[in-house]
């Protein structure tokens, strides 16, 4: 499963950059933002069945 993570700003939250990544990735962004305290929102990425 793929996630988008978008990092928000700080003042007014709103998304400054996206991210989509596979699972095994999102603890470890989750980590780094919360060491430096930065805010994330994450949901799970849109896919297309082809």
């Amino acid at each position: 499963m793929r996630f988008e993570i978008m990092h928000l700003d700080d003042v007014d939250g709103t998304p400054v950059d996206t991210t989509v990544v596979d699972a095994a990735s999102v603890n470890r962004i989750v980590q780094q933002a919360a060491a430096i305290g930065q805010r994330l929102w994450i949901r799970p990425a849109e896919t297309t069945v082809s």
